[in-house]
This record gives C-alpha cells, sequence and structure tokens, in this order.
C-alpha cells in the first residue's frame, strides 16, 4: 500500500490485522479496532429493536430482494446478509474493515450460505468487489446498520453514501433509506447536580475548571419519558437516496412547546429510522417513548436552569459538524432562547460540545 494502491482481496487475506491497519489514522483505527470485539456485536444483536426491524424490512419484502445482488455495507457478524440471502437474494456481498468478519465468514460457512454470501474484508473505499457477482460493477440493494449515537456520531453514513454513487443501480433500493433526528427539553436536576454540580467541591476543593469540560460532553444514557418537559420537534432528516456528504454539516431551527410548568436542565436528542424502499414501510424509534435501544438519547446539558410555563416555546438552533482532526467525531452547538412575557425568566444561551 506504500504507492497509494489498495490491497487486493488475496493480499487483504494475507495480512494481519495490524498490517491492515498501519495505513490508517489513529482515529480510524480505534474506531475499526473496536468492532473486533465480540462484545459490541452481542450487545447488538440482542437490541430486538433494531435487528427485528431489519429482519422484518427483510423478510416481508422478499419480492423485492429475489434475484438481486446485495451489498452490506459494514456487515458485521454478518446478520443482515444472511437475512437477504434468506429472502432470496441472487448473491449478497458484505464488507468490513474489523477483522471481526473473519467469524462471520464462519458463521454463514455454518448456515450454510457461503454460496450466496460473500465477505470481503477492507475499507468500501478500497476493497476490490468481486467481478462475477457484479460483472456491470453494480448491486440492486444497499443494505447497512450504518448509525451511531446521535444518529452521526462515529456513523458509516459517509461510507454507505459512497458505496451508493459507485456501486448502487440507478432506481436501486437502500435499507433503510430516512433518519430523522429529534429533539426535547428535559428536567433532570438530580442527575445533572451529580454530574455537573459535583465539581463545585470535591473534598474541600473548588473544581469548577472540571465543571466546564463536563458540560462541554454530550452523555449517552436512557431518559424516562416523564422527564420529558417538552414536546418532540423533528429537527433534522436524512434521505439517504440523495443526500450528500457535504449536508452531515447543519444548522437547523427547533420550536420546543413546553407541556407544563417546570424546569429544563438539559436538550435531548434521538433518531428514528424508516425503511421507506418497502411494500409497506417499517420504522423504529429510538427515543423515550420507545422500546429501548443500545442507541439510547443523547443528552446536552444547558449551563443555567430555565424555568418554563405551559405552552411557552424554548426555541433555537442545533448545529453540526465533523470535527476537523477526526471526521468521526462531532463538533455540536445549541442556541436557544425561552420565548416569553416574563422578562424574570429571560432565558438564552449558546452551548458547545464534542461528542468524542
Amino acid at each position: 500500500m506504500a504507492n497509494g494502491i489498495a490491497p487486493t482481496v488475496a493480499e487483504l487475506a494475507a495480512m494481519t490485522t495490524e498490517e491492515r491497519m498501519a495505513g490508517l489514522e489513529h482515529s480510524e483505527v480505534r474506531y475499526f479496532t473496536s468492532y473486533d470485539h465480540h462484545g459490541i456485536h452481542e450487545e447488538m444483536l440482542k437490541d430486538e429493536v433494531r435487528t427485528r426491524s431489519y429482519r422484518d424490512a427483510i423478510y416481508q419484502n422478499k419480492h423485492i430482494f429475489k434475484d438481486k445482488v446485495v451489498l452490506d455495507v459494514g456487515c458485521g457478524t454478518g446478520i443482515l446478509s444472511m437475512f437477504a440471502a434468506k429472502a432470496g437474494a441472487k448473491h449478497v456481498i458484505g464488507v468490513d474493515m474489523s477483522s471481526i468478519i473473519q467469524k462471520a465468514k464462519q458463521i454463514v460457512e455454518r448456515n450454510g450460505l457461503t454460496s450466496k454470501v460473500t465477505l470481503l474484508q477492507g475499507k468500501m473505499e478500497e476493497v476490490e468487489m468481486p467481478q462475477h457477482v457484479m460483472p456491470d460493477g453494480k448491486v440492486d440493494i444497499i443494505i447497512s446498520e450504518w448509525m451511531g449515537y446521535f444518529l452521526l456520531y462515529e456513523s458509516m453514513l459517509d461510507t454507505v453514501l459512497y458505496a451508493r454513487d459507485k456501486y448502487l443501480r440507478p432506481q436501486g433500493k437502500i435499507f433503510p433509506d430516512k433518519a430523522t433526528i429529534y429533539m426535547a427539553g428535559i428536567e433532570d436536576g438530580e442527575f445533572k447536580e451529580d454530574k455537573i454540580g459535583f465539581w463545585d467541591n470535591v473534598y474541600g476543593f473548588d473544581y469548577s475548571p472540571m465543571k466546564q469540560v463536563a458540560l462541554t460532553e454530550p452523555l449517552v444514557d436512557t431518559v424516562e419519558l416523564k422527564a420529558l418537559v417538552t414536546d418532540p420537534c423533528p429537527v433534522f432528516t436524512i434521505d439517504l437516496n440523495t443526500v450528500k456528504t457535504a449536508d452531515l454539516a447543519f444548522s437547523e431551527p427547533f420550536q420546543l412547546r413546553c407541556q407544563r410548568n417546570d424546569f429544563i436542565h438539559a436538550v435531548i436528542a434521538w433518531f428514528d429510522i424508516e425503511f421507506g424502499g418497502c411494500h409497506k414501510p417499517i420504522r423504529f424509534s429510538t427515543g423515550p417513548h420507545a422500546k429501548y435501544t443500545h442507541w439510547k438519547q443523547t443528552v446536552f446539558y444547558v449551563r443555567e436552569v430555565i424555568t418554563v410555563e405551559e405552552n411557552e416555546v424554548l426555541q433555537g438552533f442545533l448545529s453540526n459538524k465533523p470535527n476537523a482532526k477526526n471526521k468521526r467525531d462531532l463538533d455540536i452547538k445549541i442556541d436557544y432562547e425561552l420565548d416569553t412575557r416574563d422578562s424574570t425568566r429571560k432565558a438564552a444561551g449558546s452551548c458547545e460540545y464534542r461528542m468524542c
């Protein structure tokens, strides 16, 4: 790879994991090697909302998959590839950089699907695709579980878009093909005090410089529905058929209407996913109103406590862009202002966060 030419499939197979990783930046190595461990795959497979939604989207649309060539981007242990093969796909090509793909090959063999599923280890942008499976260089369907926390943190979406632009046949389908980020305001005074206020007095010492750091770190956690003070608001929607990588750096308005008199200590975000290319669309949500998923929700604490009354609106902008030093990390900014006639409760601010 010293001359900049991507390794062939045969060369990749002969390389050790260390050799495959040698040409990657440290952040990329961290990302790919995190998927070497079985624990993360166990967590994802046990996420029934995630796995059953993909299964249903594929199995309930066998007429769409029948005799089609399917590309599974970031195939992991191969569960989506095997779903597609069982649904009648002519052939499935799974691609993953992580060494977990070696286990996936054993799993595919154990399940008698080796003749229908080809698994390749390498970066999607570099791997050599099997021409005997796709002689015209195109596939009919792309499947991928690309979503990360806050939808976009450490996600593979840019890789999916690369695969779409290079390999997807015109009028081809992407499973899933739509994602929407939602926001809401929550009351979370007790936990905020434990996480943020803790730094005011640590065994008699003022640790407030750490408080500023803590405020910039979003928390991924499960939020109870009763904590929501506002109605949810859809903020940013992605259509995978048309979105461009540049679109993932965005600044979008939000309006959060308050349901009751209460306090807002944080704003949370989650996402919904839709398989719109099905005969009957299939959707699932990662929000606090829905069944648990491993994505949970993302909590952004604000510096002040915002006192709100029923029907008042907390409005502002949610901004997001990849971090300049590590594109898989995110720089997130929330600008907010409370729309109230009570001058004693005026609230406005701008908070910046780093997901890393």
